[in-house]
């Protein structure tokens, strides 16, 4: 089955900003809805790119642009447990509330594939070495609540003409158009480089990480894919779980010996150690780059002064932008 014609829901976010080229690249016809609150510059133009700046919320829209599309790709939402906390409300409507009228809106739309986009943080904290999809979802914030609620809601609309698959993504990590500096290895990045000093809060704490191409390589491959492969799937999506103090070692390799280490007491010590096992069995899908391939990718971006002001610039980081503009 041909899926030609694409919309992704803020597709002019971080992952979006990767992603949406890779797809026109490849000559996917692409409609981006997005608040465009970090900017409209962060996508190319392109004659078969649309870029809708609108909400999500608004059922309307949706019911007109939806139409002729043959995939959507669901990545908008308010990101991470901060931008969260500033305006609950706010991250409710988005993020739950919105989720199953663009559900139900899309498949009346005659939209094929329904990619969605959930979270890691959904397990909360486990124990286990390896966490795998079929351990029980313990979410401990709103944010990875209504990601793992959103997943629930999905999970009825699969039918023969209708494919859904829901990806728990690792932190992403790398250079994209639209940077975020507010992610773990991003942000050791940032500090080594312009300020030859990370602090490291704790350190034996794991994180998860992936790189944003092969983040936005996976979503490429899901939108190939033979819907009996991936129908009604649940993937982990991830590299390699490295501790914070690793992932420091690591920038600090890359970047210079000159940059110091400074680890600090923390209270928090909550560790995640997601698996990717079952994506690389189910359709060979894993991650080829390393964190210290995003934090070269950074590393040349700093160095050609593509990224200027990163210690300051609110449109690096989610919670400042929010702050500034009011969000509602």
């Amino acid at each position: 089955m041909n899926l030609n014609k694409i919309l992704i829901t803020g597709g002019a976010g971080y992952v979006g900003s990767v992603l949406v080229p890779k797809l026109l690249e490849k000559g996917y016809g692409v409609t981006v809805l997005d608040l465009m609150i970090y900017g409209e510059d962060v996508l190319p133009k392109h004659e078969r790119l649309n870029a809708v700046k609108g909400d999500i919320r608004d059922q309307e829209l949706l019911k007109k642009l939806l139409p002729g599309h043959d995939a959507v790709v669901h990545l908008a939402c308010i990101s991470n447990d901060p931008s969260f906390e500033l305006n609950p409300e706010l991250g409710k409507s988005i993020n739950l509330d919105a989720f199953e009228p663009l559900v139900r809106i899309s498949k009346a739309s005659g939209i094929k594939r329904f990619i969605y986009a959930s979270s890691s943080s959904v397990y909360g904290i486990k124990e286990e070495p390896n966490v795998t999809e079929d351990m029980a979802l313990e979410p401990l914030t709103d944010y990875s609540k209504f990601k793992a609620r959103c997943e629930e809601i999905l999970a009825p609309f699969q039918s023969n003409d209708f494919t859904t698959v829901t990806i728990r993504p690792a932190t992403v990590c790398g250079y994209g158009k639209r940077l975020r500096l507010d992610l773990s290895v991003n942000i050791l990045t940032n500090l080594a480089v312009n300020k030859g000093e990370i602090t490291v809060f704790g350190g034996t704490q794991k994180r998860p990480n992936i790189h944003i191409a092969d983040m936005t390589d996976l979503y490429v491959k899901l939108l190939e894919l033979p819907k009996e492969q991936i129908a009604g799937k649940i993937w982990n999506a991830g590299f390699d779980n490295f501790t914070i103090a690793e992932i420091a070692g690591m920038v600090q390799h890359v970047i210079g010996p000159h940059v110091k280490i400074v680890t600090t007491p923390t209270n928090d010590l909550r560790s995640y150690h997601v698996s990717s096992a079952k994506i690389k069995r189910d359709i060979g899908f894993a991650a080829t780059h390393s964190l210290e391939d995003a934090v070269r990718d950074l590393k040349v971006q700093f160095d050609a002064g593509a990224i200027p002001d990163s210690l300051t610039d609110d449109r690096y980081f989610n919670v400042k932008r929010m702050q500034r503009i009011h969000l509602n």
